[in-house]
């Protein structure tokens, strides 16, 4: 009665192995949820179901590679400070000479003589022609200096303005004349540089001057290409030396 239990079981053993030949092993993939979002707002229950997902590394970029950086803006330019105001006159002159003259730290070139005190005399007649040039009046022998920074170009003694002095100014763009003086100072000579305030000669009556009206009679011009101290397109000094800074100080006479 036993013996049917071995073949039995035989028989369900190869029963089995039969089906395992019919139908391999399958593996079933269950591919991850979609994640959220970065902006989506989680629901209380929904954030134990959310597998929170690897971010990539972020990328690093080489130093040839970065963006460039900006240089910084250039700084706006400023205009320049406007010139002092120079009071209006009839006749200026040549209009780029006067320009340039403006443009120029000045002195008074008589000792003494407060730049109120000075009077526009560019269009008074004298004689057939007009002055174009200022006279200030000052005692004989008063100290002349040097209305700018410069150089002497020329020492000349001429009929009509007597022992004068021919300044051109650091520029070469501009002729300051000085005219009736009564000597030049101690060793001035042609080419020399001045500085502005230093003394060139003193007041007299040389020339065609008034022998009773010591004065020094100043006049300016702009020179031309090239620069010849001789001649030039004549400028209105009254305006300039009206604010020009008083010569006080006198370093020799």
């Amino acid at each position: 009665m036993m013996a049917w239990r071995p073949l039995l079981g035989a028989a369900l053993a190869c029963i089995a192995l039969q089906a395992c030949e019919r139908q391999a092993p399958s593996t079933v993939v269950i591919p991850p949820r979609a994640s959220l979002p970065d902006d989506t707002v989680l629901r209380p229950d929904a954030t134990a179901s959310v597998t929170p997902q690897a971010q990539p590394a972020p990328a690093v970029q080489s130093p040839q590679a970065a963006a460039p950086v900006p240089a910084p803006a250039a700084p706006v330019a400023t205009a320049p400070a406007p010139q002092r105001d120079l009071p209006a006159v009839r006749n200026a002159g040549d209009p780029r000479g006067a320009e340039l003259l403006a443009q120029r730290a000045l002195e008074v070139p008589v000792v003494g003589i407060a730049p109120a005190s000075l009077s526009d005399h560019y269009e008074q007649s004298r004689g057939k022609r007009k002055h174009e040039a200022i006279d200030i009046l000052a005692p004989m022998g008063t100290p002349v200096v040097a209305v700018d920074d410069g150089r002497i170009v020329k020492l000349f003694n001429s009929k009509p303005g007597g022992l004068t002095v021919y300044q051109y100014d650091p520029n070469g763009q501009l002729a300051y004349y000085y005219a009736h003086l009564q000597r030049y100072a101690d060793g001035l000579k042609e080419g020399a540089d001045v500085k502005r305030g230093q003394v060139i000669g003193y007041v007299g009556v040389t020339g065609n001057s008034d022998p009773g009206t010591p004065h020094l009679h100043f006049a300016v011009f702009k020179l031309g290409t090239p620069p010849r101290w001789w001649e030039g397109d004549p400028v209105n000094p009254y305006p300039a030396l009206s604010r020009a800074a008083p010569a006080q100080q006198v370093a020799a006479r």
